[in-house]
């Protein structure tokens, strides 16, 4: 099953999705967190019209996530690239829910911030039941489903210091949708593309730390709730570690395909 959060002409709604292009409604429910929050939520049936779906109607599939939780260096040949050493545990940072776009919204990078541009093609879960203290074999249980991501990252001002989130959060810039997918399992491949031309080409079963095991290590920090997202790491190919390096421009489009599972297509927007 296929849900995502659609613009209506009265704000936006939970919908099922037939096919690619139509969708029925879930009557009363605002977004797909509205939805996970629901006991047996997998059960319930929509019950309202049933919709027409063009691209600008994809809001990101979870509008304000409680939590986005994503994670750096999870595929071996982008920590490689980047110069880093492989971690020992998941390394963690935060980006906030401004940050998010639909599946094919443009991304809006500011003047001052133009200079750096980066793009991420992720893999990301999507939070379907409380998670606290789960072990990595019960981990399955408490996913809802796989959605996709890109960590657009304004690269000059992450390296400005040893933390990171000051260059993952800007408003306006990450895709994210176009639904949530609850029976894709990974190991579809990830492949990134820059205006045609492809830049991350990698399997989304080869993580170093698999969902299971990020949902084991993060929920023995702090309970996951319905609607959270973990972004799962991005593969190498990155813009930054090009050389020569190979940041985003005006009027390029970042397309981000998960085989299996659907794509994202963002325009990059010069504001």
């Amino acid at each position: 099953m296929r849900i995502a959060t659609l613009r209506t002409t009265d704000g936006t709604c939970a919908a099922r999705m037939e096919s690619d292009t139509t969708a029925t409604l879930y009557d009363g429910l605002p977004d797909v967190t509205a939805l996970l929050t629901q006991p047996g939520w997998e059960h319930i049936g929509p019950t309202g019209p049933v919709v027409n779906v063009s691209r600008e109607d994809f809001a990101p599939v979870i509008p304000r996530p409680g939590k986005i939780i994503c994670v750096g260096l999870n595929y071996a040949k982008h920590i490689r690239e980047m110069g880093h050493d492989f971690p020992e545990v998941p390394t963690l940072f935060i980006k906030f829910p401004e940050a998010l776009i639909g599946a094919y919204d443009s991304s809006q990078v500011p003047a001052f911030a133009n200079t750096a541009a980066d793009f991420e093609g992720e893999l990301a879960v999507i939070i379907g039941s409380p998670a606290r203290n789960v072990a990595a074999a019960d981990a399955d249980d408490y996913i809802a489903g796989y959605s996709i991501i890109n960590d657009f990252t304004m690269r000059d001002f992450q390296n400005q210091t040893k933390q990171w989130h000051q260059g993952k959060s800007f408003e306006h810039t990450a895709g994210f949708g176009p639904w949530l997918d609850t029976t894709f399992e990974p190991g579809g491949q990830l492949t990134t593309t820059v205006s045609g031309d492809v830049m991350q080409q990698d399997s989304t079963g080869d993580l170093i730390f698999s969902p299971a095991q990020l949902i084991e290590f993060i929920s023995r920090i702090y309970t996951l709730q319905p609607g959270d997202v973990i972004a799962t790491g991005t593969p190498e190919g990155v813009g930054h570690a090009r050389d020569p390096k190979r940041y985003l421009r005006d009027g390029d489009v970042v397309r981000v395909e998960i085989e299996g599972l659907g794509e994202i297509e963002n325009p990059v927007d010069f504001c």
